[in-house]
């Protein structure tokens, strides 16, 4: 096993964290010194940056806070937790416990196995959330999957695996987050993606906005038709 970065970005997820740090360490203690938790805190309004700083002071020593003074959003999150990293391959996943810690390692033997793989992306295929917020999701990916290409049945899962350095030569912009595989993908590097766990919000809310993010995302997408265009026209 190589040593690798999970970054985790959170907002207000002052009754998860925590459950959840310990998960990842329990799933992953036979590699415990092979890797680094960042916890990238965006300006939560709860006690989630108290929790995280007593989590550490408990002699959790592989674990990093980040701390935004304003809220940024979960782009600006990732790619901060990513620039402070250590290690080239770096881990994403949410902070609310919907994503299962133990299909990490999966992601990751399947990335270190294949030289040239630069992507692992997981798919949830038994989305434990509202029908609304499932189905709006599957137009999204059915229309981005249809225009970019980028073969990604589910790229709202946050559990990926990837190249820090392809990804720190994207652009960055508001909402990258959602069209990580794309870009990837844009960029002629090789992506796969496999199953993975998801589970029910257990506590706290999802911020999801479906006609907001809708739009956005539509504006979003011919950004990222952009940048890959250019990425080629350059490279040609």
């Amino acid at each position: 096993m190589k040593n690798f970065s999970i970054i985790i970005p959170v907002f207000n997820e002052e009754k998860n964290i925590e459950d959840l740090i310990d998960e990842i360490n329990l799933c992953l203690k036979k590699y415990y010194d092979l890797f680094e938790i960042i916890i990238v805190n965006d300006c939560s309004i709860d006690n989630t940056y108290k929790i995280l700083n007593k989590k550490i002071n408990n002699s959790n020593n592989n674990i990093e806070i980040i701390n935004n003074e304003k809220n940024f959003g979960q782009s600006f999150s990732i790619l901060r937790g990513i620039k402070n990293s250590k290690y080239e391959i770096i881990v994403t996943m949410d902070g609310d416990g919907q994503n299962d810690p133990k299909d990490i390692l999966k992601l990751l033997k399947h990335y270190i196995s294949d030289e040239d793989l630069f992507l692992v992306g997981g798919i949830r295929k038994k989305r434990k959330d509202n029908v609304i917020k499932i189905l709006s999701s599957k137009l999204a990916n059915f229309v981005r999957k249809n225009i970019l290409n980028d073969k990604c049945d589910d790229t709202g899962c946050s559990l990926k695996v990837f190249d820090k350095n392809i990804f720190l030569k994207f652009p960055f912009f508001d909402g990258m987050h959602r069209f990580i595989p794309a870009l990837f993908s844009g960029f002629n590097k090789k992506t796969f993606f496999i199953s993975v766990n998801h589970r029910h919000r257990i506590h706290g809310k999802s911020n999801y906005g479906t006609i907001e993010r809708l739009y956005k995302g539509i504006y979003d997408m011919y950004k990222v038709s952009k940048i890959i265009k250019n990425f080629k026209n350059n490279n040609d």
